[in-house]
């Protein structure tokens, strides 16, 4: 299945998109996809229902974060082999776990930069969600906690990451820095979601080209991994990192300026494309 939430901010509700490409409304069914919606049986019983009978949502719309209520976002760096080449850095020997302190935001709202930014960067990402909880789980079951897949742009401001003492979560936590959707794709559609391309362009200069085939630690090793850390709960996000292309990783870095825009997208997950405002410019609104 894929899943989404629509409406304005604050107020979206669930919806399912049906076999030709059409949203159609579940708020009769589930009031949001979150907390036990995201278990199995609750994926089960979205699963059964018809949706030829369920009423379809006009379009446009605006497509809100994938998931409701959503839990901890938590991060996997250098996670590609050619990301790690890139800033030269040695492949990491377990996972490299960084937290992001802000609230997701929609897959197209607008990105404000934070007042007089200087590195303005960008991470396309395949995220993980989490439907059954756990801690210590093994990695043979890991895929039996995984609800779904979302495309996640993990944005970062790298002055506040590498210029200022202190951890990487300053520098990923801005309002508006976590934008996912807009689906999520339940796991039986994508299994481990292994060798999907995946890309990011700004300003329709492709930057990042790669496919998650490359990733130094899979979906089963990540989830088992942080489950010895973390009691993992549904809702909550996993970013597993991103490949190569991103701004500061070019000779001479390239950073995200107001007026940019940022289209990104991974097969079978879809599309997001973000518009890049400063931090005293009126257009749109702050996330």
């Amino acid at each position: 299945m894929k899943l989404a939430r629509v409406g304005e901010a604050g107020r979206e509700r669930p919806a399912v998109i049906d076999s030709e490409g059409r949203l159609r409304d579940l708020s009769g069914h589930v009031a949001d996809l979150a907390g036990d919606v995201l278990l199995p049986e609750g994926l089960a019983a979205l699963a059964a229902i018809d949706t030829a009978s369920l009423p379809v949502i006009a379009q446009p719309v605006r497509y809100g974060p994938a998931i409701g209520r959503p839990g901890k976002i938590i991060c996997v760096g250098l996670n590609y082999t050619d990301h790690a080449a890139e800033v030269g850095l040695p492949l990491p020997s377990e996972p490299t776990v960084f937290m992001k302190g802000c609230a997701p935001s929609g897959p197209d709202d607008p990105v404000r930069l934070p007042m007089a930014a200087e590195k303005g960067d960008w991470e396309v990402e395949l995220a993980i969600v989490i439907g059954r909880g756990g801690l210590y789980i093994d990695e043979a079951d890991a895929l039996d906690h995984v609800a779904g897949y979302c495309l996640f742009n993990d944005l970062t401001e790298r002055s506040y990451q590498m210029d200022h003492s202190g951890q990487w979560t300053k520098g990923k936590s801005f309002p508006g820095f976590a934008p996912i959707g807009p689906w999520l794709v339940t796991r039986d559609e994508l299994g481990d979601a292994s060798g999907l391309p995946i890309w990011l362009e700004v300003n329709g200069h492709r930057f990042q080209n790669g496919s998650t085939g490359n990733l130094v630690f899979g979906v089963r090793q990540i989830v088992s991994y942080l489950s010895r850390f973390y009691a993992l709960e549904a809702g909550d996000f996993i970013a597993t990192g991103t490949p190569a292309g991103v701004g500061f990783g070019h000779k001479p870095p390239v950073f995200l300026k107001p007026g940019d825009v940022m289209t990104l997208g991974i097969e079978g997950l879809g599309m997001q494309e973000q518009r890049v405002i400063g931090w005293g410019d009126s257009a749109g609104e702050m996330p």
